[in-house]
């Protein structure tokens, strides 16, 4: 039977939701207070805030419990979540880290535009801060909105060193509101994180729950046709791949935390009957994609990264590691249930929105989790020119198919040299109208991809000719739905791009990885095989993120803004974190105004440490 929550035993599911009462123990490792603290939030499950312009941060290990077991977690100033700093645009702020750990530490402060050498990551921009040592950061404060901070070191973040960020803009914020709530998502397991990893390392899809199973194929052949189930399992295996590959981690290990609260603990955030409340989303997860709504109630984005769009109502949205959403609701009822539950659909983080303490509302069931389709993995051909045909692919010969380059599939070829007269599957149901006009515009978009010589090689298990460019597509497991999901295309950033001129140049970076190996790469070189990528002060480049893998990364380009164009080279949105969907093909514009040294990685922990890593120079 096929690994799910809905078939867990009873000792899973007490995993999955953890104890109502999980988290830091306290009377072994009180909550220190810094005299520069404003205090505590009235509610015991929010974490502390600290405001003003300097602050004091202590990094310790403390002992925590979650799901009945006692571990430690690396904290700051003994809480997890990390206390809220709460800054103000215009203000100069000094923030001094003490490190007492016995290995090095650091704070990497996400999204925030500062002097490299504030940026917080060893090896980059400084030496890391040492046992005993203190660091102090000090950097003037150019933007507002909701940000988060960070370890840069090992596997800091994944043990709980994470913390939210708000800064007031300097005049009047434009979004008003009657209250807010800061919603930091993030994951925990219980294992240690360098032993998941070499799991991983070991087995890619170690934790996944969702393999096809005998019962499965039984239903494709039902509901499809038992050839086209046959074929459909027949390419999975020759790829050695499953198309439920949908994360690396699973809540057979993860504990999935709201505010650092289990969903048995159920976070809870109040409000008064007729206000207005922002809710200040940030995805602080390790390894998690979550699929956030708040059902009976409609959610207004009216920011994105910390910075203003134009307000767009939706019933749920998707965000990776590193992300960050500000939405508005106007909640009428006495009780809501905030729902985040994860992109492979095997467990959530969960609370409340209420107008009393102790109250709490139907927990939704996990949405089915659905398969990567053709379109994931193919791009454009996958899609036969549009998403409203990308199922159509599901009835192809797929022993046949060569439009897609795939190591252990025998360099399966280009698509211009496949043998249409072998896919009865797709011929019989493609739209033929269609056809010259389709073979058009992949005979275009294939001589636009480059890929570099690096990605033949070992660290590279597929490569993508004909990626899709479209911004409109909420991700597997979202598309028809019923609900109405927020994608790249409804953002638009108020006021425009930062600069008015066209790209000086072009870089194009293609997303790597051999799910085998578990290898993550950009061009088919690790970190530790590559080397830097130079910007020129003061260029506008264009950067071209091309996807070459069935996973979505999150790619976050540290010190600098990157703004979005639309496939028609029109301005999108302004962001610090892009997630890439598999075989897409996105691009945006930099200014490069920050002279020093820089990360770009991939925000999924093991995606980045694994080598999904570049370090950016600009001189």
């Amino acid at each position: 039977m096929k690994h799910s929550l809905h078939s867990a035993n009873l000792p899973r599911r007490k995993l999955l939701k953890g104890l109502a009462a999980g988290g830091v123990i306290v009377g072994l490792y009180p909550l220190l207070q810094p005299t520069r603290a404003s205090g505590l939030n009235p509610h015991p499950n929010n974490a502390p805030v600290l405001s003003g312009t300097e602050f004091d941060l202590v990094v310790a290990e403390s002992q925590v419990n979650f799901t009945g077991k006692i571990r430690m977690a690396t904290t700051i100033n003994g809480s997890i979540p990390a206390p809220t700093l709460h800054m103000r645009e215009g203000d100069t702020v000094t923030i001094r880290v003490t490190n007492h750990l016995k290995e090095h530490t650091s704070i990497h402060w996400h999204g925030i535009i500062l002097p490299y050498q504030m940026d917080g990551v060893p090896g980059i921009s400084f030496a890391g801060i040492a046992p005993g040592e203190t660091f102090t950061y000090q950097f003037k404060v150019e933007q507002s909105g909701t940000y988060w901070y960070h370890s840069h070191s090992g596997m800091q973040e994944m043990t709980g060193m994470y913390g939210a960020i708000v800064i007031e803009p300097a005049a009047e914020d434009s979004i008003q509101a009657d209250r807010e709530h800061v919603i930091l998502l993030s994951d925990w397991t219980d294992e240690n994180p360098a032993q998941v990893f070499a799991k991983l390392k070991t087995q890619g899809d170690y934790y996944n729950f969702n393999q096809p199973t005998v019962f499965d194929f039984f239903q494709d052949a039902s509901e499809n046709g038992l050839q086209t189930a046959v074929q459909s399992r027949k390419m999975w295996n020759r790829m050695r791949m499953s198309p439920s590959d949908l994360a690396d981690l699973s809540a057979q290990t993860l504990t999935y935390l709201m505010n650092g609260t289990t969903p048995a603990g159920n976070w809870t955030g109040l409000f008064k009957p007729g206000e207005r409340v922002r809710l200040r989303f940030i995805n602080g997860a390790s390894n998690s994609f979550y699929d956030v709504r708040i059902p009976g109630l409609a959610l207004t984005v009216v920011q994105a990264d910390g910075i203003n769009v134009e307000p767009v109502t939706v019933d749920e949205f998707r965000f990776g590691p590193g992300e960050t959403y500000d939405v508005l609701v106007e909640p009428s009822n006495d009780t809501y249930t905030l729902f985040a539950q994860s992109m492979d659909r095997t467990g959530y983080a969960r609370g409340t929105l209420t107008t009393q303490a102790g109250l709490s509302t139907e927990v939704p069931a996990l949405d089915k989790p659905e398969s990567l389709t053709m379109t994931d993995m193919m791009g454009s051909m996958g899609a036969m020119g549009n998403m409203g045909n990308m199922d159509k692919m599901n009835s192809m010969d797929h022993s046949s198919m060569s439009g897609m380059q795939h190591s252990g599939m025998d360099d399966m070829g280009k698509m211009s040299g496949m043998d249409h007269s072998s896919m009865p599957g797709m011929m019989t149901n493609m739209d033929h109208s269609a056809m010259s006009n389709m073979t058009s515009k992949l005979a275009t978009a294939s001589k636009q991809v480059r890929h570099a010589k690096t990605e033949y090689g070992p660290s590279v298990d597929m490569r993508v000719d004909m990626p899709r460019t479209n911004l409109d597509d909420p991700g597997v497991g979202l598309r028809n739905n019923g609900r109405r999901v927020l994608t790249l295309a409804d953002l638009k950033t108020l006021g425009g791009p930062m600069d008015p001129r066209t790209a000086e140049r072009e870089i194009e970076l293609h997303l790597t990885g051999n799910m085998e190996r578990y290898t993550w790469s950009l061009d088919g070189l690790e970190f530790g095989s590559s080397t830097p990528i130079h910007f020129n002060y003061g260029e506008r480049v264009r950067i071209i993120l091309h996807n070459d893998t069935m996973m979505t990364h999150p790619m976050h380009l540290h010190g600098m803004w990157s703004e979005v164009e639309n496939p028609d080279g029109s301005f999108q949105v302004r962001r610090h974190t892009i997630p890439v969907q598999p075989a897409q093909r996105i691009s945006f514009l930099v200014t490069v105004d920050a002279r020093g040294r820089w990360a770009w990685h991939c925000h999924l922990m093991f995606h980045m440490d694994a080598g999904m890593f570049r370090e950016v120079v600009v001189s």
